[in-house]
């Protein structure tokens, strides 16, 4: 049971301290789960998250439900779900109530201009993590520049090039 409370609590401290949405939580995610309390090895979070933009739902939930079941089974999922979605279920009912009184004030909307490109940077250090480990050989590089063109020129949606990339991964390494 130890390590269902440590799941909950690991992901309390993500949800309640990264802000963004899912990519932006990702540096905080493999930080506190992979470096600091070693539930799963960097690959397992690549394929983990490569799961999560394939299954409904925002990538950190998604996430935080996989990595819990891959420590703690069902229990782990729930708990580690429950973890990550508290903090911003708590702060949504309470802005709720308070926002409209607020939302004109020039310190609210400075605060949250500011934390704009703070969001960005953590997208990209995501993107570079994710990168660094993901790109080992040629194959790796064809299949990220067919996506890239995809998604970027052709305007595919991201769910078939999830497919696409599926494919283009069972025919360059499927045997």
């Amino acid at each position: 049971m130890g390590v269902i409370i440590q799941l909950f609590f690991v992901f309390l401290k993500i949800g309640a301290f990264s802000f963004g949405g899912g990519y932006a939580m990702l540096p905080f995610i493999q930080k506190e789960v992979i470096e600091k309390h070693q539930f799963i090895n960097l690959q397992d979070f690549l394929d983990i998250i490569g799961i999560s933009q394939m299954t409904p739902g925002p990538v950190a939930i998604n996430s935080a439900t996989f990595v819990g079941y891959n420590v703690g089974g069902i229990l782990g999922s729930i708990f580690a779900t429950l973890g990550v979605v508290s903090c911003s279920f708590i702060l949504v009912l309470i802005i709720s109530k308070i926002l409209d009184k607020f939302k004109e004030s020039k310190f609210v909307k400075g605060a949250l201009l500011g934390m704009r490109p703070v969001l960005v940077a953590l997208v990209v250090k995501a993107f570079i993590d994710l990168a660094t480990v993901s790109y080992k050989g040629l194959f790796d590089v064809i299949i990220g520049a067919i996506i890239a063109v995809l998604i970027f020129y052709k305007k595919v949606n991201p769910m078939i090039c999830v497919a696409v990339a599926g494919v283009l991964g069972i025919l360059f390494y499927g045997g």
